[in-house]
């Protein structure tokens, strides 16, 4: 296994690329967009991407981030999954990465980098997969409208509106939306909500002043939403990140219609 650090600016891609060799993509800072097979997503420093050989991909960033790799060969990666995959980061693994990097390149001559190598890869196999991973469009003018909802959840358009500014209908902007990222914008946007959410409360941000910056008229109605899709309150839910370290990697959205 090798470790690279790496940085990249805001709104910027490395080409489209594959490797001979899997992949393991994670942000310690910052949010990644992987694109891959069709479908992109956005990562938070909870989440990461595992990319199987010879697989094309793109790595982007809309705020800019540092990120680590890791180049894992095919022998290594036994067990693991065959086909893109995001997962959760817990603590511990967290911890691994990080400190893969820092030793990477230095003499091992008491085996230490060895046993930090297997145990990152019994937590690669221990993973969670994340089926409630934000996805995110690949080129053109959806890109933009995420764009611009990422950075404010809190903004009111919607698909007439949108439609509008990007020069077509609301209706075909619907359909594209819905072809492209396999959700419709309402549904997208609940689920941006709550990464978002996720993200401020994480950050030390009140429940009120969380509300208010995802554009909700009033905590009560955030609180609701919140419990409709997470199961449980914002507060409860916190609670349950600081107690169990899985639930902080792996946030579970429940179903609702669209």
């Amino acid at each position: 296994m090798t470790v690279r650090a790496q940085s990249i600016p805001p709104r910027h891609y490395f080409p489209e690329h594959a490797h001979a060799w899997h992949q393991v993509v994670y942000a310690i800072s910052g949010v990644l967009t992987v694109a891959v097979e069709g479908q992109s997503f956005v990562i938070s420093p909870e989440q990461a991407v595992w990319l199987p050989t010879g697989l094309r991909h793109r790595v982007g960033s809309l705020l800019g981030a540092e990120f680590r790799s890791l180049w894992i060969a095919d022998e290594a990666g036994e067990g693991l999954p065959a086909s893109p995959t995001v997962f959760g980061v817990p603590p511990l693994l967290q911890a691994l990465i990080i400190e893969a990097a820092e030793i990477e390149g230095q003499d091992d001559g008491d085996g230490y980098a060895g046993r930090v190598t297997t145990l990152i890869l019994d937590q690669l196999r221990r993973a969670r997969p994340l089926p409630g991973a934000l996805p995110w469009p690949r080129d053109g003018s959806l890109v933009e409208l995420c764009q611009t909802l990422y950075a404010d959840p809190a903004d009111p358009r919607g698909p007439e509106e949108w439609g509008r500014d990007l020069g077509m209908s609301g209706r075909t902007l619907a359909r594209r939306f819905e072809a492209e990222l396999g959700m419709s914008l309402r549904s997208w946007r609940r689920r941006l909500r709550m990464f978002k959410a996720i993200e401020l409360l994480g950050g030390g941000l009140s429940v009120t002043q969380t509300a208010m910056e995802l554009g909700y008229g009033s905590t009560s109605a955030f609180v609701y939403a919140f419990r409709t899709d997470m199961g449980r309150s914002p507060q409860g839910y916190m609670r349950g990140r600081s107690a169990d370290p899985d639930a902080r990697a792996s946030p579970t959205f429940h179903r609702r219609s669209s």
